[in-house]
């Protein structure tokens, strides 16, 4: 496809996403990932990384508040949800959402976790974090490779039977680390959602029904 084209097939997506109310086209991979894995399946305590600009977040809450009457049965459920969101960059505040503004590869961190969700295990962790791209496709894709076993780290928070959403970089690294997760997962699919750029080595590594 010619650069003209994809530039405007972008614009098309990024208008789309402006008519629906989302922040940002990037709501569209979430949404492609709910369609396929059903991830938001009984999710009530949602934890989102590197949040900004905020669509994954409103994409979270909009199945969080469908859950609270889809789910009201005599299996798990809530009668309320807490998500919150984290980036190194200041996210515009949204309605009912925690929102905080720091290093989520910090002790600190886990310690706001655990304060929020009342020391409660989690029902599902999404992850849209990615490294400042140097413009290097393998030294890129090692440094997010690293940053994603640092999130992996985090799905200690997760429940028995919780699920996981990660971008992760195609490379080298790239298979140690899904063995890596099928260690920590019942189930590890893949997905480069049709919103994604082509030429991106993105790819988003779905983690269900944690062990």
């Amino acid at each position: 496809m010619p650069k003209a084209a994809e530039e405007h097939k972008k614009d098309a997506v990024y208008k789309q996403a402006k008519r629906k109310g989302y922040r940002a086209r990037s709501a569209f991979k979430l949404l492609d990932l709910q369609k396929r894995f059903n991830i938001f399946k009984r999710s009530f305590y949602i934890l989102d990384l590197g949040s900004t600009p905020g669509s994954w977040l409103q994409v979270a809450k909009k199945f969080a508040e469908k859950n609270l009457l889809k789910y009201n049965d005599k299996y798990y459920h809530r009668d309320h949800y807490k998500i919150m969101g984290i980036d190194i960059k200041r996210i515009t505040p949204i309605e009912n959402i925690n929102t905080i503004r720091m290093d989520f590869t910090t002790p600190e961190f886990q310690i706001e976790v655990k304060k929020y969700f009342e020391g409660e295990k989690l029902d599902l962790i999404l992850s849209d974090a990615s490294i400042k791209k140097s413009g290097n496709k393998f030294s890129d894709q090692a440094m997010q490779i690293k940053l994603c076993y640092k999130i992996l780290e985090l799905t200690k928070f997760l429940k028995f039977k919780g699920n996981f959403v990660i971008k992760v970089f195609q490379g080298a690294d790239y298979d140690d680390f899904y063995k890596k997760m099928k260690q920590k997962f019942s189930i590890v699919k893949s997905l480069k959602p049709k919103s994604s750029n082509k030429k991106s080595n993105e790819i988003y590594l779905i983690g269900l029904k944690k062990k």
